[in-house]
Formats: C-alpha cells, sequence, structure tokens
C-alpha cells in the first residue's frame, strides 16, 4: 500500500478519534474542572493506559507484527499466521487476566504508593482504578487483533476503534451532567465499556477480514518461544518509557490540587498531531520495513523511512510551532468555562506550549524504532529507553523543585529528543538509515515556512487582541481566524519552496483508485 494513502487512512480515523477525544476533554473541563475528582480520574484512567502501552500497542506489535507478516508472507501463508496467532493468544490472554486480578488485590497500596493521596482522594482514585482497570485486558486483545489487520494493510477498523472509546466517555458525561464523584464514577464505568466496544468491533472486522481466531490450551510452541524472544525486550523497553510516566504522574500528583489535570488536558492537544501523524506512520511502516528487511532489500526499507520522515516533519512542524504559538487562545477556546477557570487555561497554556516543543522528536521515535523492530532488534531501543529514564528521573529532581509543572513539561521535551538523537545515531552507525541530502533540504524549508507561519500567527493574536479573553463565541471566532492564517500561510509557502514532494503529492491526487484494499 503507498505510504501516503496508508497513513492517510490511518491518520484521518485516527483524526476522528482525536476531534472526540476532545470533545470528551471539553465536556470534562467545563463539568469536573481542574478539581480532586478530576485529578482522581486521570490518576485511574492513567493507570491502565499506562500498562496498555507496556503489554498492548508498542511492545506487542513490535514483536507480533514482523512474525506475523513472516508467516503471512512465506510457504505457509495465511494459514500458518493464524496459527501463530491462535498460540499467542492462548498465552496472551491467561497472562493478561491474572495481571489484571493482582492488581485489583493490591490497588489500595499501589494507588497511595505512586500518588502520594490519603483520605477520601485515595479512597476515590482507587475505586475509580478499580472500575477502569479491566480496560487493560480488552484493549491488549485489541492490540492482537489490531496486529492481525495491520500486516494484512486492513486499517480501518483498528483506526476507528479509538473513537469508540471517546464516544462512550461523552456519553456518560452526558448522562451524568453533575459534575464530582457521580461524573468521575460515570466516567470511569464508560472506560470498560468502550473498551468492550472496542474489542467487538475488532473481532467482527478479523472475522471479515477471513482470519477468526480459535482459544486453544496454553502451550509454549516454538513460535510463542520466538514471538516471547523478540517481545520481551521491547516490553522491556517499553517498560522503561512507562516507568518515566509513571514518575511523571508521581510528580504531577505532589505539585498539588489540579497538576494532573493541567498536564492532562495540555496533553490531549500535545496528543492531536502526535497520534494522527506519528502513531499513524509508525503503523504503516512497520510491515513495509519488515517485509524489505526480510527480502533482503535495506536500501528500499531506508527509503520508506526516509520518505515518513519527510511526511512526518511536513505536518509535525507547523503542528508544533502553532501549538506553542497559540498555546492560550487554544486552550481558553476549547477547555474555558463551567468549573474551568481562566487561571486553569493559563496554567494549562504554560504545560502545552513547553511539551509541544518535543513533538517533531516524539514522532520521529515513531518512525525510527521500526527500523529496530523490523530486524527483531528490540533490546537496542530498551537500552537507550533505560538511558533516557535515568537523565528524566534526574532532570525531574533538578527542575521541578525551581519551576513546578513547568519544569516537568520541559523534562519531556528534552527527553524526547535525546531519545530521537540516540536512535538514529545508532541507525546511522550501522548504515540502516541515513538522513539523505533531499530529505534535509526538505526539511529545512519546511523550517523556513513554519517561522513565516508563526509571525502570521502572532500578527494575528496582536490584531484580534481581546477577541481571545472575551466571551466563548469571540474565543472561537479568534481561534478560527489563527489555523486560517496559520494554513493560509504555511501549506502554499511550504509547496513554492520545495518543502515537500510535489510529484508524489500530485500522484496521490490523480489516483483514482486504491492500491490495496485498506480495509
Amino acid at each position: 500500500m503507498n505510504l501516503l494513502k496508508s497513513t492517510g487512512t490511518i491518520g484521518g480515523l485516527t483524526m476522528v478519534s482525536r476531534i472526540l477525544g476532545f470533545g470528551r476533554e471539553m465536556l470534562t473541563s467545563r463539568i469536573l474542572g481542574a478539581s480532586n475528582a478530576t485529578d482522581a480520574f486521570v490518576v485511574a484512567f492513567r493507570l491502565p493506559n499506562t500498562f496498555r502501552r507496556l503489554f498492548g500497542e508498542g511492545a506487542f506489535s513490535a514483536g507480533f507484527v514482523p512474525l506475523f507478516s513472516q508467516r503471512l508472507h512465506g510457504e505457509g501463508g495465511a494459514e500458518d499466521a493464524r496459527r501463530f496467532s491462535e498460540e499467542v493468544l492462548a498465552v496472551f490472554l491467561p497472562t493478561l487476566i491474572i495481571f489484571t486480578l493482582v492488581f485489583q488485590l493490591i490497588m489500595p497500596a499501589f494507588v497511595a504508593a505512586l500518588s502520594g493521596y490519603s483520605g477520601e482522594k485515595l479512597a476515590l482514585t482507587t475505586f475509580l482504578t478499580r472500575i477502569t482497570f479491566p480496560y487493560l485486558l480488552l484493549i491488549s486483545l485489541v492490540s492482537l487483533f489490531s496486529g492481525i489487520l495491520n500486516s494484512l494493510t486492513r486499517f480501518t477498523a483498528a483506526a476507528f476503534a479509538p473513537a469508540l472509546l471517546n464516544l462512550a466517555m461523552m456519553l456518560a458525561l452526558i448522562v451524568v451532567p453533575t459534575g464530582g464523584e457521580a461524573s468521575a464514577t460515570a466516567l470511569s464505568i464508560a472506560v470498560t465499556a468502550g473498551g468492550v466496544i472496542q474489542l467487538a468491533l475488532l473481532l467482527v472486522a478479523t472475522k471479515r477480514a477471513g482470519i477468526s481466531l480459535k482459544l486453544r490450551r496454553p502451550r509454549i510452541t516454538p513460535g510463542v518461544r520466538q514471538f516471547v524472544r523478540v517481545v520481551v525486550p521491547a516490553t522491556l523497553g517499553a517498560g522503561v518509557y512507562q516507568i518515566s510516566a509513571f514518575i511523571d504522574t508521581f510528580f504531577l500528583t505532589r505539585l498539588g490540587t489540579g497538576a494532573p489535570s493541567y498536564f492532562n488536558f495540555a496533553d490531549r492537544l500535545n496528543q492531536l498531531p502526535l497520534g494522527v501523524i506519528g502513531a499513524a506512520l509508525g503503523t504503516a511502516i512497520l510491515p513495509q520495513i519488515s517485509r524489505h528487511v526480510g527480502r533482503g532489500e535495506p536500501d528500499k526499507a531506508a527509503t520508506i523511512q526516509a520518505q515518513a520522515a519527510e511526511l512526518a516533519m511536513l505536518l509535525c512542524l507547523p503542528a508544533a510551532l502553532a501549538l506553542c504559538a497559540t498555546a492560550g487562545p487554544l486552550v481558553g477556546a476549547l477547555f474555558q468555562g463551567g468549573r474551568f477557570s481562566a487561571a486553569d487555561t493559563a496554567v494549562t497554556a504554560q504545560v502545552l506550549a513547553i511539551i509541544v516543543l518535543g513533538l517533531p522528536a516524539y514522532v520521529l521515535v515513531k518512525v525510527l524504532t521500526p527500523g529496530f523492530y523490523s530486524r527483531q532488534d528490540t533490546k537496542t531501543p530498551v537500552k537507550i529507553a533505560a538511558l533516557v529514564l535515568v537523565v528524566n528521573v534526574v532532570l525531574n529532581f533538578l527542575l521541578i523543585p525551581w519551576f513546578g509543572i513547568a519544569g516537568l513539561s520541559a523534562v519531556v521535551a528534552i527527553t524526547s529528543w535525546l531519545n530521537c538523537i540516540i536512535l538514529y545515531t545508532i541507525l546511522h552507525r550501522r548504515g540502516h538509515f541515513r538522513i539523505p541530502g533531499w530529505l534535509a533540504s526538505r526539511v529545512a524549508r519546511q523550517l523556513v515556512a513554519g517561522a513565516a507561519m508563526v509571525a502570521a500567527l502572532y500578527g494575528v493574536r496582536m490584531l484580534l487582541g481581546g477577541w481571545f479573553t472575551g466571551g466563548l463565541g469571540h474565543r472561537l471566532v479568534g481561534l478560527a481566524a489563527l489555523i486560517g492564517a496559520g494554513l493560509a500561510v504555511y501549506f502554499p509557502l511550504v509547496w513554492v519552496l520545495g518543502g515537500v514532494d510535489r510529484d508524489a503529492f500530485k500522484a496521490l491526487l490523480r489516483r483514482r483508485k486504491p492500491v490495496e484494499d485498506a480495509g
């Protein structure tokens, strides 16, 4: 499948989910505000999400997709790939069940150690986390079926599934709009319910793709052993990243009421380009790079990565620069109102303006890591992640006492760049991927167009002035003007300057029929 088309399919559907996510957060900010109940829910939702990234999306895909693809395109074909999937499921499912039950038992002590909460806030956070934690099991199974569909280049269902979670959570807030513990509890129930709906969608989509998995008795087969050899280092690497997320939570919960909420709302905006661009590219290129590496075509694999990096920077640089330059008006228009005050907006905007500085690096990491995973090298990213984690902890202890939540946000950006630079350096030294001259030239031109866009955004902010501090209607109009100005300046200018492969985009626009079925 053409890289632009694959990324467009995944990114477009992810955009739908992210827009719904904004709707969810807009309701949350106005109904719950930056309160104890919001902080409790943020922690309760973060815990299964963190473990999801550990067991599910990143580590699981890194181990499963290349091995599934090898079998799918090998002599055994679809039948061999299906049998391998059943063997993995037979071991994966009971492991997840046991893990979930163990954490239900130790939840009070775990939440207390992580959050530092006590009394009613600890009791509420523990209660909500027990409700949300089964989402880990459900969404990890979703990752397995998503891996199957992505390997078959059927991206639609897996990319759309997160939208169902956001719809469930929005419905919960609409049904229970009273705020406080009641709304937080409704949100928590919706998380697990959303996981059930997502899994149902993926089961149907996989069956329609011609693969129906049956439950087997758990056995350590050669395929499972191969999977474990690949996925354990990846899980350890993901574990390092998630320890970093736990560390962030540890510090946030000790910065006073509202800090977890501020970071959550800011990160929601940061996650829009990250999810739409980074996750889409990473998902799209891993099967392609794995296929070329398996065929002994390293040059083609490197070309795929270079094209992905070009597309990532074309979209990510303006997103990061625009989010930084318009953080205040953006947060105010989306979240301010109800129980979310102008003071809450100011702190959230400060956090957003800082963390987005690391956004290009975080997206590039999604492009670089498939260069390791496609070669079944999951150990190197683990070592890099461990080093970055140490730097993360040291910088948090150094900066947070002086700068508070702004210091923590800066650490997120700094460590993202450190991770990116080290990954690229190792790939470069091994001869697996080197930035070609044409890519460096285009990114430089994208930066010039981005700088012009930032100047235009600040010009609009000066011209409209009080529109960004007025009522909701004025703030939305001001935000629309900012978005329009940014789009009107960046994309025409980057086209004129040659910051994009014009021929590739013209060919994509001329294409009337898809190269392959997108699912």
